[in-house]
């Protein structure tokens, strides 16, 4: 298995389970103003091409998960902020918006392992994976409005889907950060645990997940993503084909096989 070449950020793989570690704490893991995002978007399109990989796990080195956007930079009118209009805009598409496409086009669960705070687009960043855990050290705060900027990464898209329109539009708004309990109580993660157990639960999850049928696992995560956006008749329709699919794939027999030998 050839890793693909990282510059910010570090990959290592176990188990069929792949960890992608952001690892630029000098600047809080911001993920402008760092080579975070072309290291993000290698790792995904990597994965989609990795047969041995069955679980992504999106992680973070240092006191902060991702502070977002380079605030110094915004204030600076530099680096990716710089420019008019259509220079900015440009530099978005061609930028940090490359990052929630690829995440959104991962073939295989994508687990967040929030350390610290999740700030701005790096809120973003942990709601685009499949599922968060979080350390109760971990917060969270969609705070664009806070600099009077909306949130660019497609954070608006993301937020509502996992706690309902409501609740995304009350923090959205406020710029108001939650802390972990919170965050778990309305849905924005899964569990909460303390620090030192963050990474544990985060494999215990990810290694069960990717014990599962491979092939099956991926057609199960694009099912999931599919009925978001389908009709049920439509769907259905994909789920027979899907389904003929892996009937016809050997570890649908490995797997019974496995279950009946223990009776």
């Amino acid at each position: 298995m050839t890793l693909p070449p990282l510059e910010d950020a570090l990959l290592a793989v176990d188990n069929r389970v792949a960890t992608l570690t952001l690892n630029r704490d000098d600047v809080r893991n911001a993920l402008t103003g760092t080579r975070l995002i072309d290291d993000i978007v290698s790792v995904a399109e990597w994965v989609n091409r990795c047969d041995e990989v069955s679980v992504l796990v999106l992680a973070a080195n240092g006191s902060a998960f991702s502070a977002g956007g380079n605030v110094k930079d915004m204030a600076a009118r530099g680096g990716d902020f710089a420019g008019g209009v259509a220079e900015v805009a440009e530099r978005y598409r061609r930028g940090i918006q490359r990052i929630p496409l690829a995440i959104q086009a991962i073939e295989v669960p994508v687990v967040a392992a929030v350390n610290g705070p999740a700030i701005g687009a790096g809120c973003d960043l942990a709601n685009m994976a499949d599922v968060r855990i979080a350390s109760r050290r971990a917060k969270f705060g969609e705070t664009f409005l806070n600099l009077g900027i909306i949130p660019g990464d497609g954070g608006a898209w993301f937020m509502q889907r996992l706690i309902g329109y409501q609740r995304a539009f009350e923090l959205t708004l406020t710029g108001r950060i939650v802390d972990a309990d919170e965050a778990k109580a309305i849905g924005l993660v899964l569990d909460v645990v303390e620090p030192d157990q963050l990474m544990p639960r985060t494999m215990e999850l990810a290694n069960r997940i990717a014990a599962q049928p491979p092939k099956a696992t991926r057609l199960t995560k694009r099912l999931m993503k599919m009925a978001q956006r389908m009709e049920l008749k439509d769907f259905l329709d994909l789920c027979a084909s899907f389904q003929g699919m892996c009937h016809n794939e050997p570890e649908h027999l490995e797997a019974l096989n496995r279950m009946l030998a223990k009776g």
